[in-house]
Parts: C-alpha cells; structure tokens; sequence
C-alpha cells in the first residue's frame, strides 16, 4: 500500500496553480516573446520554495526573507501555526505571486484577488495616494525610463485597499510628457490607481524583480520532516511579504513608469482555509 503524501499532494496542487496562470497568460496575452515566456517559467519554477531567487536578491535586500515562529505581526484573521496552515499560506503567495507576475496591472490583479477572497463588499480597489511624500528618481530608474537628467517627472506613493485592508504600497515615478492632459490632470488632482488612470493607453508591464519577504516554511522543508510547532499557537506574519519592481511601458516599447509595489500580509486576511 502506497503511503500518503499530503507535502508531496499540496505542493503539487499549488505548483498547478501557478502554472495555470501562466499557461492562461501565455494564451490569452501577447505581451511575452517565446523567450520572455520561458523566461517567465523559470521565474515561477524558481519561486519555490518562495525564497529570493533574483541574483540581485541576496547581495542587495530590500528587507530580509524571514521565516520565524516568533513572535511578529498578527494575521489579520486568526490563523492556526501549524505545518499545514504554512503550506496553504505558501501556496497562497505562490498564486498571487504568479497572477501579478502574469497581467500588466497590479491593480487589476488585486481586484480580484479581493473579490475571490471576499476580502470588502463590494470587492472593489481603492487607491489612497500620500501626500507630501516626495523621492527624486535616482539615476538607475531614469535609465530605466530612457529620460534625461533634467526632464521632469512625476512621483506618486499611493496604498491600495481592498474595504479596511491595505494591500499594497507603491512608489511610482513617471513621465508626464507620455500621457495625456487628461491623464496628468487625474495623476494630479485625484487619488485614482496609476494603472486604472492610464489604462485606455494599453500600456505592457515589465517585471525587474519578485522578491518573497517572507517564506512561511524554511527553505529545504520540502527535504526535511515537517517543523515542529504548538497547534495552539496563531500564526504570526510580518507586515510585508511580497515586491515587485516593474516598468510600465506603451505598446511601442516607450517607458511610461518605473515603480517599486509592496504587498501586505493583510492578503491574507480572511478566514483560514476549511479542512477537507
């Protein structure tokens, strides 16, 4: 008799998961060359066990994977710290991971990570942009727009909310002279998302980094026996657990934004998943 593998069954079912998502992006959008599409495989492939892979990642953290049964932040709901419920939160990021990675607009994505989830009703992103914050563009991220030293951008930090839960931080800065009057007017004098003010543009996103800030199993616990930790115990997160670097760009090619996103434990937030 064969023996039971629930590791081996939940680890598979969260890597169909993201290859799903993959094999639709690669069906439904055109806005990978083949080998930009391989490239996103790997991506996807390398993401396991959710760990840094960039090779950037670990000489220049942004902040530190951190795995812990310590204490931290709290889930925003109650999640039981076992074993399993690490494995579900594992596969969870997995899926939201690959769904940003493969559409052009985060906002969008989280839309409906926010309805599927049943995170506010109605399940609808808000943007809340914060003032009297203000980053020059470095040097690197003007290359990466392919403007001049002197050309004037524009810089936006917005949070996204899904009802009472922050999603995601975003840094953006951007180059007016691309967009419309219209769109500048809206950039300026509204807290509109960037990419839902910018979409009749049909702009193509570019993603320069993925990286995990937190892991919630060490790396090798697929080669391990399972961690032991008490039952009784909630699971705690730290407040972010996923960015992404990125360059929107118009369907020509020309780089319209160049942002940083930081995604929040609160994706996390709602009830534990149901024992089958």
């Amino acid at each position: 008799m064969l023996k039971s593998d629930p590791v081996g069954r939940a680890r598979g079912l969260a890597w169909e998961s993201a290859e799903a998502t993959a094999t639709r992006a690669a069906g439904t959008h055109t806005i990978f060359t083949k080998g930009e599409f391989f490239r996103f495989q790997e991506v996807i492939i390398h993401a396991y066990p959710l760990v840094p892979r960039h090779p950037r990642a670990s000489a220049h953290p942004r902040r530190p994977v951190c795995w812990s049964t310590g204490t931290a932040n709290p889930a925003p709901v109650s999640w039981q710290d076992s074993f399993t419920t690490r494995l579900e939160a594992l596969a969870l990021l997995q899926s939201l991971n690959a769904d940003l990675l493969s559409h052009d607009s985060a906002t969008l994505t989280l839309d409906r990570w926010c309805a599927s989830h049943h995170l506010s009703d109605p399940p609808t992103i808000t943007a809340e942009r914060v003032h009297d914050v203000d980053k020059p563009a470095t040097a690197a991220q003007r290359e990466l727009l392919q403007v001049s030293a002197t050309e004037p951008l524009g810089y936006r930090r917005v949070r996204l909310h899904c009802g009472p839960h922050v999603l995601s931080e975003a840094d953006n800065w951007y180059v007016p002279s691309r967009l419309t009057a219209q769109m500048n007017e809206a950039l300026n004098d509204s807290d509109i998302a960037f990419g839902r003010a910018i979409q009749a543009l049909q702009f193509r996103r570019r993603t320069l980094s993925a990286t995990l800030l937190w892991a919630p199993l060490p790396e090798g616990w697929e080669m391990a026996a399972p961690p032991g930790m008490a039952h009784s115990a909630k699971l705690t997160i730290p407040p972010y657990v996923l960015q992404h670097t990125a360059v929107l760009a118009l369907p020509d090619g020309t780089p319209v934004s160049a942002l940083t996103e930081t995604y929040t434990s609160e994706v996390l937030a709602f009830a534990q998943p149901a024992r089958r």
